[in-house]
């Protein structure tokens, strides 16, 4: 992962940035938010991971937005503007074609918002976040949003093992693949219960949730980071305003209708937001390339 300057903020300033921006685009289905809160999305995971990993990521985005956007006008028929009938006899709509592919981009960017919290709520963080409010609770939740990384890592290492033995999942028939990827699966499988059993006593024998205990943390709260959380919660209240006056209104049924003039402030705020960690990680490169330059 390249270096992150928004990931040396305090981690409740990085956690209360990426509830805020989740929340927004959960919630705002407005044609320009969608487009605002993706773009954001997407440049950041490119910074954080390069194109290569968006590469890789958009083999299973591209196919599940164009799953979703599809199954909606299969099973909503609402909508003003009828475009055909389907075999069965219900209508297919104009406005439930756009509503699916809206909703398939809020889905892909969530999911995109949530690659780069995972990238950037490190264990540590989170822990340190919600380890003496909720200890056992907190424990689970890193561990469960490291969970798919370290599979991965774990079973392509399982995997390789047993291609030298000739027990990978390219070998044999069938049914011979079928008996390696079980053999692969049960192995995967009863790794992960020992690390979790291991984890669990580790965790135990150190005190872990218990009442008085101490941890040590190398998070300081700085002005940078009063700065940072000022940013976002303007704009949090900003947006949040917007939505309460209804700026961000938008209707895809039964006619597509919306608000789009007037309201270029709450939708800079919008951006101002979403683009928060590019604008931070820009800064800190021209300051690094002009100290650079200096040298």
């Amino acid at each position: 992962m390249k270096k992150d300057a928004f990931s040396g903020f305090h981690p409740t300033v990085n956690f209360l940035y990426f509830t805020a921006m989740i929340g927004f685009s959960m919630f705002f289905m407005h044609p320009i938010c969608l487009a605002i809160s993706i773009a954001c999305a997407a440049a950041y995971s490119v910074y954080l991971k390069g194109i290569r990993a968006i590469k890789a990521r958009l083999k299973y985005m591209l196919p599940l937005l164009i799953f979703t956007a599809f199954l909606n006008p299969l099973f909503n028929h609402r909508g003003g503007t009828i475009l055909a009938y389907l075999p069965n006899g219900n209508p297919l709509t104009l406005e439930s074609i756009i509503y699916g592919v809206a909703a398939a981009i809020m889905l892909i960017t969530v999911i995109a918002w949530f690659s780069c919290f995972n990238a950037v709520i490190t264990s540590d963080k989170f822990v340190y976040l919600f380890g003496r409010a909720i200890p056992a609770l907190s424990l689970v939740l890193s561990m469960a949003l490291h969970l798919v990384p370290r599979f991965l890592t774990q079973i392509k290492i399982i995997s390789n093992a047993q291609k030298c033995i000739g027990r990978d999942v390219s070998n044999g028939g069938i049914f011979q693949k079928a008996k390696h990827g079980i053999k692969i699966l049960s192995i995967m499988v009863t790794w992960a219960l020992e690390n979790a059993i291991e984890t669990a006593d580790s965790m135990k024998g150190r005190g872990y949730g218990l009442p008085g205990r101490t941890a040590f943390s190398v998070f300081r709260f700085t002005g940078r980071d009063g700065f940072a959380l000022v940013h976002i919660s303007v704009c949090s209240v900003v947006i949040i305003l917007g939505a309460i006056t209804g700026a961000y209104h938008f209707r895809y049924f039964p006619t597509i209708r919306g608000e789009w003039s007037g309201s270029a402030f709450v939708f800079a705020a919008y951006f101002a937001l979403g683009a928060f960690p590019i604008i931070v990680n820009l800064k800190e490169d021209f300051i690094w390339k002009r100290i650079e330059s200096k040298i």
